[in-house]
C-alpha cells in the first residue's frame, strides 16, 4: 500500500511537470523528490500509527475431527461431502458384530448371576445359607451390569453421528477401512455451521491505537473491487509466538523468532456483504484497515488506498 502512495505521488508529479511545462533541472527534480519524501513520509507515519493497515487478513472456521469411540471395520458411509446435515445424522457405521456378541454374553451372565443371587438370598432368609454369599453375588450382579452398560455404550457408538448441524468435507472414508479410536487418525473432518471469524493480523507498532468498536474495512482477494464496512470486535490479548506450555525444558533464547502480529477480530457489518457471504470460503484471504478517532481526516487517504488495492485484485499472476 505504501508503494501505491509513492506511485500516485509520482504520477501527480509527472502530470504537473507536463501540464505546467516545468523544466527538469537540478532544482525542480530534487525539490519534487524532497517534497515527496516529506509528504509521503508524514502521511505514512500518520496512517500507520492512527489508521493501521494489515495486508494479512483471513477468515477462519472451526473444524471438528471425527474420531470414533470404538475401533472396527467400516461397513457403511451414507454421508456425502459438503451436504448440510442435522445433529444426529449418520456419518458412518462400524461392524457391530463383535459388540453385539459382547452384549449378548454379558446379558446371559447377568441372568445367571441374578438367579444365583436370588437363590442365595432365599437360603439366607431361611438361615440355610451364608450372608456373605449374598454380598458376593450382589457385587457380581453390579459388576456385570456395569460391564453391560459399557458394552451397550460401545455398541451404540458403532454408529457415528454428526455432532451438530454442519457438513463433512472431503469424504475419503470407504467401507472396508479399519477406523480406530485414536485422535491422531480422525476418520472425517466435520465443519459446524457457524459464522466465520475474520481476523486482521496487525503489526505490534499499531497496538496502542487498537480499540474495541473502532471502525474498520476489509477487502477480500476473491472479490476484486469490493470493500466492506466492519468494526473491531476484539483485540486478542496474547500472541502465539510467546506461548509456553508445561514441559521438562526451560525457556531459553534460541535465536530471533518472528515478532508476531496482534490478532484483531473483525465483525463485518456491511449489509452488502450478505449477498457475497456464500462466495467466500473459510480461509479466504484479504486486507483490512482500521480507523481510529485520532487524525480522522487522514483516514480518507487510507480508504482510498484500500480501494486501490481492492481494484488491483483484478490483476493476478498466471501460474
Amino acid at each position: 500500500m505504501d508503494l501505491l502512495l509513492i506511485l500516485t505521488y509520482t504520477a501527480i508529479c509527472v502530470v504537473i511537470f507536463k501540464v505546467f511545462r516545468i523544466p527538469l533541472t537540478k532544482w525542480t527534480v530534487p525539490t519534487a523528490v524532497l517534497g515527496g519524501i516529506v509528504l509521503i513520509g508524514t502521511l505514512i507515519f500518520l496512517m500507520n500509527y492512527n489508521h493501521p493497515y494489515s495486508e494479512v487478513s483471513r477468515s477462519y472456521f472451526v473444524s471438528t475431527p471425527i474420531v470414533p469411540a470404538v475401533s472396527g471395520q467400516v461397513i457403511e458411509v451414507p454421508v456425502s461431502g459438503n451436504v448440510i446435515l442435522n445433529k444426529g445424522d449418520v456419518l458412518f457405521r462400524i461392524d457391530p458384530t463383535p459388540f453385539e456378541n459382547r452384549v449378548k454374553s454379558l446379558k446371559a451372565q447377568l441372568v445367571s448371576a441374578r438367579a444365583d443371587l436370588y437363590r442365595a438370598s432365599e437360603l439366607a432368609k431361611r438361615n440355610l445359607g451364608n450372608r456373605r454369599d449374598v454380598d458376593v453375588f450382589n457385587a457380581r450382579v453390579d459388576d456385570l451390569q456395569a460391564q453391560l452398560n459399557i458394552a451397550q455404550f460401545d455398541l451404540d457408538n458403532t454408529v457415528v453421528r454428526a455432532p451438530s448441524r454442519g457438513y463433512v468435507t472431503q469424504v475419503v472414508l470407504r467401507p472396508g477401512v479399519y477406523a480406530v479410536k485414536m485422535p491422531l487418525r480422525p476418520a472425517m473432518v466435520f465443519v459446524p455451521q457457524e459464522d466465520y471469524v475474520y481476523v486482521a493480523w496487525m503489526r505490534q507498532n499499531s497496538q496502542l491505537r487498537l480499540s474495541t468498536g473502532d471502525e474498520a474495512e476489509i477487502a477480500f482477494d476473491g472479490l476484486p473491487g469490493k470493500v466492506f464496512k466492519a468494526k473491531v470486535k476484539m483485540v486478542l490479548p496474547v500472541i502465539a509466538e510467546g506461548q509456553v506450555q508445561p514441559s521438562g525444558n526451560l525457556v531459553a533464547y534460541t535465536g530471533s523468532p518472528p515478532a508476531g502480529r496482534v490478532p484483531v477480530l473483525l465483525e463485518v457489518t456491511d449489509p452488502e456483504f450478505e449477498q457475497y457471504r456464500d462466495l467466500m470460503p473459510g480461509g479466504a484471504y484479504g486486507q483490512a484497515a482500521l480507523y481510529t478517532e485520532h487524525f480522522h481526516h487522514v483516514a480518507v487517504m487510507r480508504k482510498i488506498l484500500l480501494r486501490m488495492a481492492a481494484w488491483m485484485n483484478y490483476i493476478f499472476p498466471f501460474h
